[in-house]
């Protein structure tokens, strides 16, 4: 399964989605640049998404691919935490810790489909109030 992580991201251009976010010259664009990752990648995957949530707890493999991308968001959402710490932007209600956990909570297939499917929200509506959202919530005004 960990194999099929690599043939969905790179079928899927996660390497090239996540570009921006890697390259991006502050915190704060990063950040941006992460919402809008999600709101461009994610709806693609959550048929799949979806299908492994239900078998991963009768198949290791399965298991082992929904660890896979935990590790792999989790690690890119403590590394943006890091980076607003490092540059001073970080709110200062937020730890590294407890940024990172709440970036990683918020990449949730549920609310994707609610805000995109259950209230006819557009990828780019999503990407913007998710720009909002984490700005307003995590970033030093």
């Amino acid at each position: 399964m960990t194999a099929l992580f690599g043939f969905i991201a790179e079928q899927e251009g996660l390497r090239d989605s996540l570009a921006p976010v890697r390259d991006a010259p502050d915190a704060v664009s990063a950040l941006r640049a992460w919402a809008r990752h999600l709101a461009a990648y994610h709806p693609r995957l959550m048929t799949v998404d979806r299908a492994i949530d239900r078998v991963r707890h009768a198949d290791p493999d399965a298991a082992r691919h929904r660890a896979t991308v935990d590790e792999n968001q989790f690690r890119t959402c403590r590394r943006l935490a890091e980076r607003l710490h490092d540059e001073g932007r970080l709110a200062a209600h937020w730890t590294v810790e407890t940024a990172a956990d709440m970036l990683w909570g918020l990449i949730a297939t549920d609310l994707f489909e609610r805000l995109l499917t259950g209230r006819g929200w557009t990828r780019e509506a999503l990407a913007d109030h998710l720009v909002a959202f984490y700005e307003a919530t995590l970033v030093k005004p």
